[in-house]
């Protein structure tokens, strides 16, 4: 072990997954902090700025997790916005638990890996078709889908999410 000085794991509220955990299993509240001045910094902001899908963790009643493929905005430094269906299980996870985490695929080869962590709830921003950034993003994937439009998708999907990161890992 040499020099190196262990420091107590402070635990986390169990309700609230609002904690980074580092290799050394040392959890610190932080908030989400991108540093764009690195290589990883500039990739994790160009691919959740850029990327379409993500897969959003919940977790079952049986502590299983539960990963859905998912469309999102990322409209702040540490908040996301996702829609959903109602009635899914996704929906049922969040109520009874918020952790969640949001994975980006790699690379196909164990590289380009970015994983989110922290809650997530029901909000109350508008229907899809009403945010114009989301709207943006996802044009041509509603237009060449069933709902035709921009309002199909929101008739669809409508009940929106904020997921809050509050941790970040990957490489």
């Amino acid at each position: 072990m040499g020099n190196r000085v262990r420091y107590p794991v402070p635990q986390p509220h169990p309700a609230r997954l609002d904690a980074r955990r580092w290799a050394t299993g040392i959890i610190v509240n932080v908030p989400l902090d991108i540093d764009t001045a690195t290589p990883f910094g500039r990739r994790v902001e160009r691919r959740l700025t850029d990327e379409l899908i993500g897969w959003l963790v919940t977790v079952s009643p049986s502590g299983a997790p539960q990963p859905s493929p998912v469309w999102f905005l990322w409209d702040t430094a540490d908040s996301f916005l996702i829609y959903s269906r109602p009635g899914t299980p996704k929906l049922r996870n969040i109520e009874a638990n918020e952790r969640v985490a949001l994975h980006l695929d790699g690379d196909g080869r164990g590289g380009d890996v970015i994983i989110l962590h922290g809650t997530a709830g029901r909000s109350d921003d508008p229907p899809a078709d009403r945010v114009a950034a989301y709207a943006e993003k996802y044009r041509e994937r509603i237009a060449s889908g069933s709902w035709g439009d921009p309002a199909g998708f929101a008739a669809d999907y409508s009940v929106p999410l904020r997921m809050t990161a509050t941790g970040l890992r990957g490489h």
